[in-house]
């Protein structure tokens, strides 16, 4: 299947258009959304939500400081996605091959956007003294120009011209070097786990370990109850044709109302310990405002 010249004006497209609603809306300029709009250009929902919520688990863990420069997640999953679908690769092993490379190349791209737009804050500082409202209007939408072009032309240069390249490495991955491959595959199934991790890095799990293991314990017991009762339902619809009943898996919004109830309880817990009366002379101030810091392991 070759991408089509619709898919990749599309492609391209949304490529200039996500960055500028991560910087600026934050709605659609996920990797989630990234992957759900490329499977529905190519054709494939299902991979498209693969790669996409395998690159936003991926990415758990990454933020920018500062203004610093990130991967560029986004741009991993579409091209990973078109790939994945035009030459019938496996989701896992595109994420591992294209996602995570591209993503962290797109770092340069970034870095010339970034640098390019101070030629527009030059015009606005001149602007400014000039009184020219109009002018700084018009130069602060100029900047978006930059900042959607280091996007949109290496996704485009790549889905017209990176075809041929991606088709001979996934027949070598897939042919002559098919242990690599499989070894791909399963470390593009490992990143989301290594996203985890970095979340847990930067969250204060020493404090909180114990909610931490009741979550888990509890997401696990109910996972295997849900399932074991899925089924026997349908063994016995397999038994009896009389029975009508069905068995859904547990949903994970309920698993989400759990942990947003015991991080209710725990807020309110922590709130109410850190009101001082005011006849303690400032004493159960002082510790609560100790306990409000910052420690190493949330750092």
């Amino acid at each position: 299947m070759d991408i089509l010249w619709w898919q990749v004006l599309l492609l391209t497209l949304y490529a200039g258009y996500q960055i500028l609603d991560d910087i600026q809306f934050n709605i659609f300029g996920h990797p989630v959304f990234a992957g759900i709009i490329s499977g529905l250009i190519m054709g494939d929902v299902t991979t498209g939500l693969i790669i996409g919520g395998g690159m936003q688990l991926t990415i758990l863990g990454v933020g920018t400081f500062g203004g610093a420069s990130r991967i560029d997640a986004n741009s991993g999953t579409v091209l990973a996605v078109a790939f994945s679908v035009a030459l019938g690769m496996n989701p896992q092993q595109a994420l591992a091959t294209l996602a995570v490379p591209v993503a962290s190349l797109m770092i340069q791209t970034d870095i010339l956007a970034r640098f390019t737009n101070t030629f527009f804050a030059h015009r606005i500082d001149r602007k400014i003294e000039q009184m020219d409202y109009k002018g700084i209007e018009r130069n602060y939408l100029y900047g978006a120009i930059p900042w959607a072009l280091s996007r949109a032309i290496p996704v485009f240069l790549a889905l017209v011209f990176g075809g041929s390249v991606v088709s001979k490495i996934v027949d070598y991955l897939n042919g002559d070097l098919k242990w690599l491959g499989d070894g791909l595959t399963v470390a593009g199934a490992v990143l989301p786990a290594v996203g985890f991790a970095i979340l847990l890095r930067y969250l204060p799990l020493k404090k909180h370990y114990p909610y931490f293991i009741l979550g888990f314990i509890i997401t696990a017991l109910m996972v295997t109850v849900f399932n074991g009762l899925s089924g026997l339902g349908t063994s016995v619809a397999g038994l009896d044709k009389n029975f009508t009943m069905s068995f859904s898996s547990l949903p994970m919004l309920a698993i989400a109302a759990i942990g947003f109830a015991l991080a209710a309880m725990e807020y309110s817990r922590t709130s109410q310990s850190k009101v001082a009366p005011a006849n303690n002379g400032g004493r159960q101030a002082t510790d609560a405002d100790d306990e409000g810091e910052i420690e190493d392991d949330e750092l």
